[in-house]
């Protein structure tokens, strides 16, 4: 969850390097590196929200217990709940 947030800013930050702070020529031949950076930022800004809201998906509601009950005799019972 946190490895997400975390690389998703890194990736930001790449990007961001790459699309202001690199000079390059638009008569150059080749790759733009603008749009490297342009395209990177997009991909870590949509890999921010995807962590972000599956973090708040597993805090808000979407789990799962696990209940068990034992009757004092051996006999053990499990019930799995999931809860939305």
């Amino acid at each position: 969850m946190i490895s997400g947030v975390i690389s998703s800013i890194v990736i930001f930050a790449v990007g961001a390097i790459l699309d202001f702070a690199v000079t390059a020529s638009p008569y150059q031949h080749g790759f733009d590196v603008r749009t490297v950076g342009v395209i990177l930022m997009v991909v870590g800004a949509v890999g921010f929200v995807v962590s972000f809201a599956i973090a708040t998906m597993n805090r808000t509601g979407f789990r799962h217990r696990e209940t068990v009950i034992e009757d004092g005799q051996g006999n053990v019972v499990r019930r799995d709940d999931r809860i939305h």
